[in-house]
């Protein structure tokens, strides 16, 4: 599971670059550089999250919820400001919302596992 957290570190990273990137060329950039940021706190905290994995710091069941949450909140918000910008319309009508409930909810379920036992 490490490695697949350090893959979406990766990808996240490398989004947001883009995307805070083109935020300065393109027309409607607030919300890239929104999605940009999003996307490059993420990128670190997925890091954080390999970690915690690595050394057994936490049950790896909240961990799996937690990168599910995550990477399913950034995808729909992230996504549908991006879709915004370069397609002209939405993913689906509240998906950034849908997204944003999402990532608040994985952050939770990440306070809330830090006080679970480990096996």
């Amino acid at each position: 599971m490490a490695r697949l957290l350090v893959c979406l570190a990766g990808i996240a990273g490398a989004f947001g670059i883009s995307l805070s990137a083109m935020a300065a060329h393109y027309p409607g950039g607030a919300s890239l550089g929104t999605a940009g940021t999003f996307l490059l706190i993420h990128g670190t905290a997925f890091l954080a999250l390999a970690a915690c994995h690595e050394r057994s710091a936490m049950p790896a069941l909240g961990l799996r919820l937690v990168a599910m949450g995550w990477s399913l909140g950034l995808a729909l918000f992230c996504g549908d400001l991006a879709a915004r910008v370069f397609l002209g319309f939405r993913l689906f009508p509240g998906a950034a919302p849908t997204g944003g409930i999402m990532l608040i909810a994985a952050w939770l379920i990440l306070a809330l596992t830090a006080f679970l036992p480990r096996r």
